[in-house]
């Protein structure tokens, strides 16, 4: 739960940028509406007090009495319909809701948190309304197929209905929550030791915070974990790591500053492989995706860790920066392609308005998403959870 009200807070960019598109969606075309006047005649059609009801009768009996019987007494004078039922409507007026007190919220009101009379503006759910939400998706960076498809999906069944704010919210939540719950899996550990574990990304994605983190979570529940710093090219990464495996009390193989990083990843193996570790994580250079130099020195890397190795790496994990957008799309299809990428890291929630990326990937690619960050302290990095994601995005309580 701490992690949600962190997740929540950090997703605040998307969240309110979300809210905000929404609520200027619904009041596009809506009409304010209580529980007891869903769909019932529109408020001015109706008399707004007893008073008023009144006023609209006639003044009086226009008819002339009938003569009176000679032997009879006189019949009392007529009265109009309006001085009969007046004490009644001033008894009624008394009582009026607009002049009693506030009425009591029910019981679910309560545990809700609000009124059950509250106004609520709901609007019809249709094409434009429809269009009009899919450009608010894309504009999170869910990209035009995933946001047709999640809006696609809202709207079965609930077309022409009248939907407010807070109904759209969580509609649009459990949709999203749908297309991510069978990517969310944690990080699998297998049998064969030492597990080899790649992790590579382009430059300033969180590879170096990643690994230290999962490597002190690991530690933490027991397993004999070992880091090689391959990114041979950056003192401060290799120094980053080293402060990590200090705070964690986890092992870091480094080589001279500009060596072979695949070299060293093979002699990493050796190393685990006698020091009987269960884990083996290697840091690699951060590349971009369009550098093919780079990117065949990756392949290098694999093809090394192979010969020591034929199953190795065991796992591949590619660490996406959230704040990159749609670009994160690109740099998955590329990374997969030379380094066969198992699954997803996703950092820096907590620097962008555009969290939707995280649902394109999801429905685009099919890839584990094993962990998210949002932050720099080591519980900042947490196992991906789709429904408190997606209830965080929209802005929701966790239900």
């Amino acid at each position: 739960m701490a992690f949600f009200k962190k997740l929540k807070t950090k997703l605040f960019k998307s969240s309110s940028k979300i809210d905000a598109g929404l609520e200027a969606i619904v009041e596009d075309g809506g009409a304010v509406q209580t529980p007891e006047t869903i769909d019932e005649a529109p408020v001015d059609q109706v008399m707004e007090t007893p008073q008023a009801a009144v006023e609209a009768l006639p003044e009086a009996v226009d008819d002339e009495p009938a003569p009176k019987p000679a032997d009879e007494v006189d019949a009392p004078e007529p009265v109009s319909i309006r001085e009969t039922i007046q004490p009644i409507v001033a008894d009624l007026e008394t009582a009026s809701p607009a002049k009693a007190a506030p009425a009591k919220p029910s019981l679910m009101g309560r545990l809700l948190g609000r009124e059950t009379s509250a106004p609520v503006v709901r609007r019809v759910l249709d094409d434009e309304m429809l269009e009009q939400l899919e450009e608010l998706l894309i504009s999170t960076d869910m990209g035009v197929d995933t946001a047709l498809r999640v809006t696609a999906n809202m709207a079965e069944g609930r077309f022409g209905k009248r939907l407010s704010v807070d109904e759209i919210k969580r509609l649009l939540a459990a949709e999203i929550a749908r297309i991510m719950d069978p990517i969310a899996k944690p990080l699998p550990l297998y049998s064969k030791t030492p597990q080899v574990v790649l992790v590579v990304g382009v430059n300033g994605s969180g590879k170096t915070t990643t690994i230290g983190k999962l490597a002190s979570q690991f530690k933490a529940a027991g397993k004999h974990v070992v880091i090689a710093a391959g990114d041979t090219f950056r003192a401060a990464a290799v120094e980053q790591l080293q402060v990590w495996g200090d705070r964690a009390g986890v092992p870091v193989l480094t080589a001279a500053q500009g060596s072979d990083p695949a070299s060293l990843a093979f002699e990493a193996m050796g190393q685990a492989e006698r020091d009987g570790a269960d884990l083996l994580l290697i840091d690699t250079a951060g590349r971009l995706q369009n550098r093919g130099d780079l990117m065949e020195e990756l392949a290098k890397i694999v093809r090394v860790i192979r010969k020591k190795d034929p199953s190795a790496p065991h796992n591949t994990l590619l660490v996406l920066d959230a704040t990159t957008g749609q670009n994160a799309l690109n740099q998955v299809k590329v990374f997969q392609e030379i380094s066969d990428v198992s699954g997803l890291v996703m950092t820096k929630l907590d620097g962008t308005a555009k969290g939707g990326v995280l649902v394109a990937l999801a429905d685009k690619f099919g890839l584990p998403i094993h962990a998210i960050g949002v932050g720099e302290q080591i519980d900042d990095l947490q196992p991906f959870d789709p429904q408190e994601f997606a209830d965080a995005l929209m802005g929701l309580d966790p239900q």
